[in-house]
């Protein structure tokens, strides 16, 4: 593989920045506040399911960060960017939405898999539209969880009124990319 034809990396961040700076001064906050409000055995109890929780979702972050890695290599790069890319318009709009509409999992699954797209080539505002599809109109959701706990008339008008959104997204994303 040439170097014009290996997979465009996404930017590398820091280890340490200012977003894991914040969530650390909020969670040793939050902490501080759930002893002294609530005591040692709630504190040590709620430490005790968050640990459950984080040996949980660990695995599943580490393979869809793996799969992510893997899809950036084999992802065809010239096809994402004619059919993803910044001149694909419209269709990859429509395309990057229908995506999203179909990809099930939650934001561990779906955010490398954006991010590997996006380093092959996909354009922001298709990257928009595919997550706000993806948050906004996702099936599985609207199949496991809105119609049967909302029912059936609720769950199409508010998919129905959600369409549009994704679209929206995109151009504003565009447009404040531009200012």
């Amino acid at each position: 593989m040439s170097d014009d034809e290996s997979p465009a990396s996404p930017p590398r961040r820091r280890l340490v920045d200012g977003s894991l700076l914040f969530m650390i001064a909020f969670a040793v906050t939050s902490a501080a506040a759930c002893y002294i409000v609530n005591g040692p055995r709630v504190f040590v109890q709620a430490l005790q399911d968050e640990l459950s929780l984080v040996l949980q979702i660990v695995p599943v972050i580490i393979g869809a960060v793996l799969l992510a890695a893997c899809l950036q290599v084999l992802l065809p790069i010239d096809a994402v960017k004619r059919q993803l890319g910044q001149d694909s318009g419209w269709r990859g709009l429509l395309l990057a939405t229908a995506l999203g509409l179909f990809v099930p999992g939650g934001p561990m699954a779906s955010f490398p898999l954006m991010l590997a797209v996006m380093g092959a080539g996909a354009d922001v505002a298709a990257s928009v539209a595919f997550l706000t599809s993806w948050s906004v109109l996702g099936l599985q959701r609207v199949i496991v969880w809105e119609i049967p706990l909302m029912g059936g008339d609720f769950a199409l008008i508010r998919f129905l009124a959600s369409v549009p959104l994704p679209l929206i997204a995109a151009f504003s994303a565009v447009w404040l990319l531009r200012r």
